[in-house]
Parts: structure tokens; C-alpha cells; sequence
């Protein structure tokens, strides 16, 4: 399967079904009451973590993920059936943000965990809602809330124990390829790999672990250059960075320590905290007699490091590269942890309430006698109260009040006979 770890696409959960207007009609049953049935809430749009999947490619395919609409309410006080959810399968490791402004909605680290992203609309009040000992008859109805809607941009990063990070053709997938059952395409030009290679590796002490080959690393990757952003998203998911080093220089003609120093300063600059993530360096290619050379000059620079000298090619020192990377993770308590870097968060549906929620009322004069009427608290009580029926304009009007629209179209001088636009409708302004 093709390897996808980016992917755009919209989700909207579904609107909440309208409130009923009816009243009892029985035979025999006189001045019967209201009975209008609320409306049922829409679906949401869930998404979980399958550890069978291992890509996007579903996501970018598919642009637009939507939830079914809840039911109308009906006659009886019959409730409105709920909108069907939508569940949307992603691999473990998906991170899930708001592209509109990069806000974390979820971050699956484990197999099946689910996450509500977007939250269906609640269903409006039937007018058997409304009755009250002063009106017995009420007209009255809500419309359903709408439902949550997002462009969503996924990242899948790779869930791996440790991660092998190095500059182009320093030897990552022949090492994969020595220390694991993992077949990654080999050859001797930059970057070979493009995509992260994963391999199940055990030590003679028997413990298990996985090792990712992450692309090649070039300057300025921190800034997006080469494969960039698409290398770095994937090692900070590593417990532990194994850094290759190609010891001879590429053969003589290239300077270890300055190689070493440009992948260290492109993980700082990308997230200070990979600086600080636990690190074994792995002198590799020391079958080469400029690499032996090379070693001791960085030996001498790096005496506080962890350094192990190996061949890939050669499968030299391979088990105690892995009983040291076994230790390292042991010894750290890492070891068959899910303690992967992630933050999980989960998205709040607010229900809406108009007291108190003045934010962004604004009022424009359009002409000599008219009134236009904006904001977005103003259009949820718009699409909330439908002015179908005659108790509806009614507390249409009485919201409008409370959030200070009456007061406002006093103080800009509004006349009685003045037209006041609110969306699509006009009403009369009669104060």
C-alpha cells in the first residue's frame, strides 16, 4: 500500500432535526394540549485508531466525511430519531488538527482509541415544550442546532521505540536491514528512503523492540528543506534517537564532527525538546580505514557521549548494538512503554445560550430608514427560533432584546416605520 502521511479533508456532524408544532386531535378530547415531539440530535463524526491500517491514503482520497441530519420531531411527543454517526478509521499514530488554526483535536497513540471530533447538533423543543399555565397553546418550536464543521489537516507519524536519524546514504536502511526482518530498497544515491521504514528487532536477551529508518536529513530541514518537515514530524515520536554516522566521511571527503553538528542543530531548531531525547551514536562503515582515523578525532571532541562502532554492511558488533539499544530503553523504563510524545485532547461541544454572549453584535444604518443587523450570536438565535408561527416571533424579539439589540437601534437613532434586516428577513421596527 502506498505510504500517505498527510492528508486534508472536511468533516460536518449532522444538524439537529426541528422541533414539532401539532396538538392533540383525539376524538372525545376537548381543547386538546400541544404534543409536537422534539427534534433528534445529529450524528457526530467519530473518528478511531486501527492498528491494522498503516495510511492516510483513505483521508486524501475522499475530501468530505459527513454525519447524517437528526429527524423532525412529530405529532404524539414523538422524538425525533438521531442522526447515524459516521465512524472514520485511522492508523495509530494520526494526529489530528484544525488547519484553519492548527488546533489539536486528537492524537490516536494506542490501538482503538476513539475520539468524538465533530459533535452532532441538538435537536430543537417540540411546542409541547412551551406550555405553561399562561399559554396552553403554545405555537412556539425550536430549529435544530447546527453541527460542528472542520477542515481537517491529519499527520501520521511513526510509532517506533527508536528512531535511526543521519544524513543521506550514511548507512540507516543497511543497518535496519542488518539488525531487523525489515527489506528497505538500498542504493547509493541521497535519499533512497522517502518513507519510513519500520523493522521488529530482538536482542539475545530477548526483548523486543521497533526501529524506524526515518529519511535523510539535509541543512535546513528544520525550515522545510529536502524532506523536511516530512522526516521531522516522524522523530518525534521516537523514545530514543540511534544517530548514523558514516565515520569515513563519505570515503574521506567530508568532515564527521561537521556532519554530526548539522543533524544535532536541524532537531534543536525543529523542537528544543529533541535536543534532549536520549541518543546513541552509531559510528558506522568503521570497515573503512578513514573511518578509523575519523573515530578518534570524534571520540576525543564527544568523550561524554554514547558511541558504539559497527559495519551494516559487514553485520559487525550487530547483537551488542542491540543489547545496548535493549539496555538503553530498559534502563530508562522505555521498555514496551506506550510512552510515545503526544498530547491527546478531546474537542467541547459548548451548547448555545444567548444570555450573556454578547461578542460581536453590530448594527449598520444601510439607508435613510433601514437597519442591518449582524453577528454571529444574532444568527444563532436566527437559526434557533424559525418566525413561523406567531409565538415564535414573539420570542424571536424577546431574545434580540435581552442581547441589547432594542437598546442599540434606540441610541443610532432608529424611527418607528424603519425596516430592520436580520439575515434573509426584515421586520418593522415599531417602537
Amino acid at each position: 500500500m502506498k505510504f500517505v502521511d498527510l492528508a486534508f479533508f472536511n468533516i460536518k456532524a449532522g444538524k439537529g432535526g426541528d422541533g414539532a408544532v401539532s396538538f392533540r386531535k383525539e376524538l372525545y378530547v376537548p381543547n386538546g394540549g400541544p404534543n409536537g415531539g422534539d427534534g433528534g440530535d445529529g450524528g457526530d463524526v467519530i473518528f478511531i485508531s486501527d492498528e491494522g491500517k498503516t495510511s492516510l491514503l483513505d483521508l486524501k482520497l475522499q475530501k468530505f466525511y459527513y454525519a447524517e441530519d437528526g429527524h423532525k420531531g412529530d405529532i404524539k411527543n414523538m422524538h425525533g430519531k438521531n442522526g447515524k454517526d459516521i465512524i472514520i478509521k485511522v492508523p495509530v499514530g494520526t494526529v489530528l488538527y484544525n488547519s484553519e488554526n492548527n488546533e489539536l483535536l486528537a492524537d490516536f497513540l494506542q490501538h482503538n482509541q476513539k475520539e468524538v471530533i465533530a459533535k452532532g447538533g441538538k435537536g430543537g423543543r417540540g411546542n409541547a415544550r412551551f406550555a405553561n399555565s399562561r399559554n396552553r397553546a403554545p405555537t412556539n418550536f425550536e430549529a435544530g442546532d447546527l453541527g460542528q464543521v472542520f477542515n481537517i489537516k491529519a499527520e501520521l507519524k511513526v510509532l517506533a521505540d527508536v528512531g535511526f536519524v543521519g544524513l543521506p546514504n550514511a548507512g540507516k536502511s543497511t543497518m535496519l536491514r542488518a539488525i531487523s526482518n525489515s527489506r528497505p530498497t538500498i542504493a547509493d544515491y541521497p535519499f533512497t528512503t522517502l518513507n519510513p521504514q519500520l523493522g521488529l528487532c530482538i536482542d539475545k536477551k530477548n526483548r523486543t523492540f521497533v526501529v524506524a529508518d526515518l529519511p535523510g536529513l539535509i541543512e535546513g530541514a528544520s525550515q522545510g528543506k529536502g524532506l523536511g518537515f516530512d522526516f521531522l514530524r516522524h522523530i518525534e515520536r521516537c523514545k530514543i534517537i540511534c544517530h548514523i554516522i558514516d565515520m569515513s566521511g563519505n570515503y574521506g571527503m567530508e568532515d564527521v564532527i561537521n556532519n554530526y553538528e548539522l543533524i544535532r542543530n536541524e532537531l534543536k531548531t525543529y523542537n528544543l525538546e529533541l535536543e534532549n531525547r536520549l541518543e546513541i551514536i552509531i559510528a558506522n562503515k568503521m570497515d573503512l580505514e578513514e573511518a578509523q582515523i575519523n573515530l578518534i578525532y570524534f571520540k576525543e571532541k564527544y568523550k561524554d557521549k554514547l558511541i558504539i562502532e559497527t559495519s551494516g554492511l559487514k553485520k559487525e558488533n550487530i547483537d551488542n548494538l542491540l543489547i545496548l539499544i535493549g539496555d538503553t530503553l530498559e534502563k530508562n523504563n522505555l521498555l514496551g512503554k506506550d510512552k510515545f510524545v503526544g498530547i491527546k485532547k478531546t474537542n467541547d461541544f459548548k451548547l448555545y445560550k444567548f444570555e450573556g454572549q454578547l461578542n460581536d453584535l453590530k448594527i449598520e444604518k444601510i439607508s435613510e430608514n433601514k437597519w442591518n443587523i449582524l453577528g454571529e450570536d444574532v444568527h444563532k438565535i436566527y437559526l434557533k427560533t424559525p418566525i413561523s408561527t406567531y409565538d415564535n416571533i414573539l420570542l424571536f424579539n424577546e431574545k434580540l432584546k435581552k442581547l441589547g439589540v432594542y437598546d442599540m437601534l434606540r441610541e443610532k437613532g432608529a424611527k418607528k416605520g424603519d425596516l430592520v434586516k436580520i439575515f434573509d428577513i426584515e421586520l418593522e421596527w415599531m417602537d
